[in-house]
């Protein structure tokens, strides 16, 4: 495989995605704006950092958050396989300690040969195969460039807040 895959986006899609592909043989450049672009929510530059919630809710299999962790775990996720190194108590949902969780995230992707990481913001839709994995703290030419391709209509994102699960409670 000679193409390179470039994945916009150092979160938990975009890094999950970029060790998937890897995984599969794929060469991968991913692409992650800090630190030289900020955004208010991130404390780090570390790659999966988690800046609202540090639950993946519930491994439940009888509900929809638990069939999708068993997927993803059948799939090999490194996300998750990060997730159970991280774990913190939080009855049946999956909680992590955020740093540890982002800095073994980072170790993942540093750890990958075929990925290269490339930091700094990506202005414009990438030539070529492509994921765009940047949520909702896009960087305003990023989604200008989305917008464009795509159409103001084809923009969304909707999120929601969850508590933070500490450690010590």
């Amino acid at each position: 495989m000679t193409s390179v895959v470039t994945v916009v986006g150092g979160g938990l899609a975009g890094c999950e995605a970029a060790l998937q592909l890897a995984q599969a043989g794929h060469k991968v450049r991913l692409m992650e704006m800090r630190p030289f672009r900020n955004t208010e929510a991130h404390q780090t530059e570390s790659l999966g950092e988690l800046v609202c919630t540090n639950s993946f809710k519930s491994e439940a299999p009888e509900n929809a958050h638990g069939q999708l962790k068993r997927e993803m775990r059948s799939l090999g996720s490194v996300l998750l396989r990060s997730a159970d190194v991280s774990r913190v108590a939080a009855g049946s949902a999956l909680a992590v300690d955020r740093h540890l969780f982002a800095q073994t995230m980072t170790a993942a992707i540093s750890a990958e040969s075929r990925i290269e990481v490339v930091r700094g913001e990506c202005l414009n839709l990438p030539e070529g195969p492509a994921i765009i994995a940047t949520g909702p703290l896009t960087s305003g030419a990023l989604y200008e460039a989305i917008g464009s391709a795509l159409g103001d209509r084809g923009l969304s994102f909707f999120d929601a807040i969850a508590p933070i699960v500490e450690r010590e409670s």
